[in-house]
């Protein structure tokens, strides 16, 4: 999974890629593997974006980040990218006029529909093992700490001592 600044540079650059062969003349044709790109790299920021609303506990515990900066960041990405799909869609309108933006809104919902069951199930998943594997490491080792100390308290009740 990418994080969201990862996600937002890919989806940079690949806006930008498309805008520079646009300028330079070539086809939308050309164009559209770095327009899948975009659509990729936007995709993973929106799932990275749901994940970092619902954190791990450990995670929430240990954030290097306020909440309103988190906030605040999430808002200027996401203005971002709101501004980019407008402006690839004027292009894509213009192409291929309003059905073949339609069909792409289509073919896109089934593509994120289908990544959705696959890539970040399985993401998330793995995530939540490995937050449950510290969690319950941690209690682990309270548990024993606590085992220790009682094993004291109850050496030195009878006389044995430290």
């Amino acid at each position: 999974m990418i994080d969201p600044l990862t996600a937002i540079a890919v989806a940079t650059k690949a806006f930008n890629t498309v805008k520079a062969m646009v300028a330079a003349g070539r086809d939308v044709e050309d164009t559209l593997g770095q327009i899948g790109a975009w659509y990729g790299a936007c995709s993973d920021f929106n799932e990275a974006k749901k994940q970092a609303e619902n954190p791990p506990l450990f995670k929430r515990l240990v954030a290097r980040q306020s909440v309103e900066q988190e906030a605040m960041e999430i808002y200027a990405k996401e203005k971002k990218i709101k501004q980019q799909e407008k402006e690839l869609r004027e292009l894509l309108m213009y192409t291929y006029g309003p059905t073949g933006y339609t069909e792409l809104v289509a073919l896109r919902r089934k593509i994120k529909d289908q990544r959705e069951k696959t890539i970040y199930a399985q993401e998330r998943k793995r995530k939540a093992l490995f937050w449950t594997t510290i969690q319950l490491g941690a209690l682990g080792i309270l548990v024993y700490t606590l085992y220790i100390i009682i094993n004291l308290i109850i050496g030195m009740s009878n006389g044995n001592g430290i």
